[in-house]
């Protein structure tokens, strides 16, 4: 599928708090946790827990969210489709790191290990 403008704009506009909730919902119903959750969007943004919980209570919207992140090193190795979506083809920067969060919880509620998902380096 083609990344449209609109589509870019839609997710620039969405806010992170009303997308979290069912980031939750679908990794506890999958048996993870919540602080597994953080630890994965920890590992991409550089947001603890507090400063998570800022950003949701502010009611920032994905563009800012994503400003104001520090992306992880290896987040380019997130590779893959997510929401009929393949990540790499992705042109426009704010999408694509909103595509490898969902990449990253569907990986979380789907089981995978917590070493695979964070791209850990081998050594």
């Amino acid at each position: 599928m083609k990344v449209t403008a609109e589509h870019n704009e839609r997710v620039a506009k969405m806010t992170f708090s009303s997308v979290y909730p069912h980031y939750v919902y679908k990794v506890e119903k999958k048996g993870r946790t919540k602080e597994e959750l953080h630890q994965v969007i920890e590992w991409l943004t550089s947001f603890d827990s507090d400063k998570l919980q800022e950003l949701i209570d502010n009611k920032v919207t994905f563009e800012t969210f994503f400003q104001k992140a520090k992306l992880h090193p290896n987040a380019h190795l997130i590779k893959g489709v997510i929401c009929g979506y393949r990540i790499e083809e992705i042109d426009n920067s704010l999408t694509r790191q909103a595509r490898y969060m969902d990449k990253l919880v569907d990986e979380l509620a789907r089981g995978r290990k917590m070493e695979k998902i964070l791209r850990e380096e081998k050594k």
